[in-house]
């Protein structure tokens, strides 16, 4: 049986900044930031949150299906840590304004960056399980940083305050079921390997702490045992033969290409030369739209998937793409799957380039401003309008899309409205 992705889109936001401006800005080591490979990042603006991000990403999806297909979404599984509620799913917000039908299943999943693979996971064990022939799954993965490094304490490094310019906000929608047009999973072609390790955390709902040369430790060790327990499970896999291209889990190029480097040195005894042309060759595709939105958390992966998709080279038949996916804590898995020219003719239908080329530019000034401004719907707020920044946003906004943003917050309630 057949199972995979039948759609996908990305949702980069409305604005964005140029990071090497932030980096002078922030007066980091700027021979050190190049390291990074980051050239802009998405800013989510106070009337932007995690819920307006999936529903942008995921309109356009639901969109396209007739109206029997759209009835045959049974489960919706949204992947994030930024989350509104300690209790009420997103999910419950996202199917409301996607007017999907009733008879599906609604809940969230929090695991660190890993959230958006477990989910995607989950979606596909549904449809493999055939408990409702012919269903489909709609899995959001979607994530916004509003976030203050925690300073102090000796567990914390100097080096945490490089996570602000790699630091994105976005969202990644994905259409799960029999018709795997866009990206056919290899079934039982998984590795999967996890510790507790305290590399990063949230201690607080709207700061963030961590020790970033733990997390990287923990990144490459993940990489590595992942895929180790992939190949044991898939015979004669080699990482640098069985795959045309790879995708990782993307905090910042720079972190992609070290951990890649490592895998080349031990699996394949490469040399550096190798190792240089094979990632320009195989993992650089899925930076593409990494680089422009910076790390989105639980839906990285499949954004560097995306990207990959969208760019690569499938002339010449399918392409087999293995997935690297790491969350902190942490918990990682490493997959593969097949993507053909049809799939990625399909993927051109939702312009993913063309929209984040449509955001507009914001100066040093207003992204302090954002920053400022944001505290107004930090976690637990109770009422606020946000008429203000939401006309502000409709009067810049480029994008022949609607989307969908928040008016105010009502008694906690959250309250969205299009912007056609």
């Amino acid at each position: 049986m057949q199972v995979g992705i039948e759609a996908m889109n990305v949702f980069g936001g409305t604005a964005f900044i140029d990071v090497s401006r932030l980096a002078e800005h922030r007066r980091l080591d700027t021979t050190r930031f190049e390291n990074l490979l980051m050239k802009e990042k998405t800013v989510a603006l106070p009337c932007e949150d995690a819920i307006s991000y999936g529903v942008n990403a995921a309109r356009p999806i639901v969109d396209a299906l007739s109206d029997a297909e759209r009835d045959r979404i049974e489960l919706l599984i949204t992947c994030s840590e930024s989350g509104v509620d300690f209790a009420k799913s997103m999910s419950t917000y996202i199917h409301h304004y996607l007017k999907l039908n009733r008879n599906c299943r609604l809940f969230e999943i929090k695991q660190a960056c890993y959230s958006g693979t477990a989910g995607f996971q989950m979606a596909v064990s549904f449809i493999l399980s055939q408990a409702s022939p012919g269903a489909k799954a709609l899995v959001v993965a979607t994530d916004i940083s509003r976030l203050i490094a925690v300073s102090g304490g000796e567990a914390l490094t100097e080096d945490w305050s490089f996570a602000e310019p790699s630091s994105g906000a976005g969202a990644v929608a994905m259409l799960v079921g029999e018709e795997p047009t866009v990206f056919q999973v290899d079934v039982g072609a998984n590795g999967y390997y996890g510790c507790e390790v305290f590399d990063t955390c949230r201690p607080v709902a709207d700061s963030e702490a961590g020790d970033a040369d733990l997390s990287l430790l923990s990144y490459l060790d993940c990489c590595e045992n992942a895929f180790l327990e992939y190949r044991r499970r898939v015979r004669d896999a080699h990482y640098r033969d069985s795959f045309h291209y790879l995708t990782f889990h993307t905090p910042f190029g720079g972190m992609v290409k070290g951990a890649h480097r490592t895998m080349m040195r031990k699996m394949a005894g490469a040399t550096a030369r190798e190792i240089e042309d094979d990632f320009q060759q195989r993992v650089t595709p899925g930076l593409s739209y990494c680089q422009r939105v910076g790390n989105i958390m639980g839906g990285t992966v499949f954004m560097s998937l995306a990207g990959t998709i969208d760019t690569g080279d499938y002339s010449n038949g399918p392409r087999r793409i293995g997935a690297f996916s790491y969350g902190s804590g942490c918990c990682s898995e490493f997959y593969s799957g097949v993507v053909t020219r049809e799939g990625q003719e399909s993927q051109r239908r939702f312009n993913i380039l063309g929209e984040l080329d449509r955001r507009w530019t914001m100066s040093m000034q207003e992204y302090d401003e954002v920053l400022r401004d944001s505290a107004v719907v930090r976690f637990g707020t109770r009422n606020v309008s946000l008429h203000e920044q939401w006309d502000q946003v409709a009067s810049k906004r480029t994008s022949q899309r609607p989307h969908l943003y928040l008016r105010q917050i009502r008694e906690f309630h959250r309250e969205y409205e299009w912007t056609e």
